[in-house]
């Protein structure tokens, strides 16, 4: 999975990991959400969702301890972080800065 994950985030197009789990209230909240800014972006931006459960190694790596929580990636790096829940709205604009 890492090498796919490192490829999938090495990319030069804004990818948004979302790290959530399946037993996570929050994380529940997130999935409309990431779909209405998938919807307004539409290809400016990748999401793809790891499950932390599913995916230790990845979380830790990222040293994930709360989620949901979401990274933004262009060419491997990391953009921004947040953990907690976001609104479309806030997440449209964050990634519309970095797009400029």
């Amino acid at each position: 999975m890492n090498e796919k994950f490192n490829a999938l985030i090495g990319q030069e197009q804004l990818t948004l990991v979302d790290f959530y789990a399946d037993w996570c209230g929050p994380c529940k909240t997130m999935s409309p959400i990431l779909q209405e800014t998938k919807s307004i972006l539409k290809d400016e931006v990748k999401i793809i969702k790891i499950n932390v459960d599913q995916y230790q190694d990845l979380a830790s790596e990222f040293m994930v301890r709360g989620v949901p929580t979401l990274i933004l990636f262009k060419e491997g790096k990391m953009l921004w972080r947040q953990s907690g829940v976001v609104s479309s709205r806030d997440l449209v604009s964050i990634i519309k800065q970095q797009l400029n």
